[in-house]
């Protein structure tokens, strides 16, 4: 584990020799989306897709809450790993792995019971509400799994290990493809068989992380029989992780707002902002993958008490993204026509696309501030400051400003200005949080308190 460490070396080969399977790992995650997404257009008819798309905001709301556990398991497990406690590491681990199962039993008892009464009261036609439940209780059958993984992944990238999780993510990815084949073409499930699909693939994948963490070195390695939930542990985990669940959750319910407004359009302006999310993944993904290597990076140096290190990683971490963000940024805007052909070749549908990404694209770089800031900060275990920043901006400001500007402006691209105005106030947030605040106390705390002085 000692050659994964971030706490020493270049900084700058450090981060973006992490950042890489990071980019990797999102990249596999939304090309076996997108096959997910092929089998059910194409394969089952309208009725299944829109059986999967009813049920998307009721998944993704629960799965982005507790997946904000796995940043708060991640965070400690990295300043834990930094300090060099291996005794401490090994009943992090074992807390961490324990919350999982907890968690994902937990979302799965929702899923099941709470199905249907969700998806009435979000208007699911009667027509599809038959395949949207059994859709929806098979996925959270898997859910436990889901998390497990989640969870685990987060505990090998906090010890510094980012291609692992990226080799597992690529074999789960695959076993997905393959048995979406299997269940659909040779069992004929329809849309339940995309649900075992997951169930399948993300048990692989939690099967393959909890194998690694199996064979750590015996000071830390998981064991069985040694699952323990630590109360002490348990608190500072959810003190990172809930408020970072809640901002998921929060962020996912406030986009109803914008799809709203972008419905109020037509169709052609439904399909651009539809094709517009794809497109924009080949800069938004690199700015994910900055701002996850740069949380790591913070706590496994805080740990190490290397508190100038951490900043000079994130102005380093900054540069380097700012870079890469520009260099997307210009690619998308020179070939954006291309980029939204690929997805859809309607002629009023490009225009529309151009249109938005003329609005957003360059400004892409103030995002990779506000994640990267943020990142730092919650790779300090300040959850609650980034939380209630981007709550604020992203949420309501962005909610308010959607139906002043519509309110006179009735265009896509009115609804595609809002979103570098809000950016822009969100990045100086987090500028001035991370500049006056006193976000380094919090791991100081803990060190003191769990005795790693």
């Amino acid at each position: 584990m000692k050659n994964n460490s971030l706490t020493e070396g270049v900084i700058w080969k450090k981060l973006l020799f992490f950042a890489l399977p990071l980019l990797g790992t999102s990249f596999i995650q939304q090309l076996y989306n997108t096959v997910d997404l092929i089998y059910v257009g194409n394969f089952l008819g309208k009725e299944a897709a829109a059986a999967v798309g009813a049920s998307t905001l009721f998944v993704t709301c629960l799965v982005g809450f507790f997946s904000g556990m796995s940043v708060g398991s991640s965070a400690v497990t990295a300043y834990v790993f930094g300090s060099g406690k291996k005794s401490e590491l090994k009943k992090v681990i074992h807390t961490t792995v324990g919350l999982a199962f907890i968690c994902g039993l937990i979302m799965m008892v929702i899923g099941l019971v709470g199905a249907p009464y969700f998806l009435k009261l979000i208007n699911t036609p009667d027509a599809i509400m038959g395949m949207a439940v059994s859709y929806v209780r098979v996925y959270f059958i898997s859910i436990i799994a889901v998390v497990t993984y989640n969870m685990a992944a987060g505990i090998i990238r906090a010890l510094g290990d980012s291609k692992t999780t990226m080799h597992i993510q690529l074999i789960g990815g695959l076993v997905n493809v393959v048995m979406d084949a299997v269940f659909i073409f040779l069992f004929k499930n329809g849309v339940v068989g995309v649900a075992l699909a997951t169930l399948f693939s993300q048990s692989v994948a939690a099967g393959l992380a909890l194998l690694y963490l199996m064979r750590l070195e015996p000071e830390s390695r998981l064991e069985w029989k040694k699952i323990r939930v630590d109360v002490l542990l348990i608190r500072n985990i959810l003190k990172i992780g809930v408020p970072s669940g809640l901002q998921a959750l929060v962020i996912t319910v406030s986009n109803v707002f914008v799809q709203f407004h972008v419905n109020s359009l037509g169709v052609d302006a439904i399909a651009a902002f539809t094709a517009y999310f794809k497109v924009e993944l080949l800069i938004y993904l690199p700015i994910l993958a900055f701002g996850q290597a740069i949380s790591t990076f913070t706590s496994q140096n805080l740990g190490a008490n290397e508190y100038e290190r951490v900043k000079k990683g994130t102005r380093v971490c900054l540069a380097m993204g700012i870079g890469v963000t520009a260099f997307m940024s210009a690619f998308v805007l020179a070939f954006g026509r291309q980029a939204f052909s690929v997805i859809n070749r309607d002629p009023g549908v490009l225009d529309l696309g151009v249109q938005i990404i003329s609005v957003t694209v360059p400004f892409y770089f103030v995002y990779l501030i506000l994640e990267v800031l943020g990142g730092t900060i919650r790779g300090a275990g300040k959850a609650v400051p980034p939380m209630v920043i981007i709550l604020t901006n992203i949420c309501v400001l962005r909610t308010i400003l959607l139906f002043m500007i519509m309110a006179s402006n009735q265009s896509i691209a009115g609804i595609a200005m809002t979103y570098p105005i809000t950016w822009a106030s969100t990045a100086l947030g987090m500028a001035i949080y991370y500049l006056k605040g006193d976000w380094m106390g919090e791991f100081k705390r803990l060190k003191a308190l769990n005795g790693l002085e």
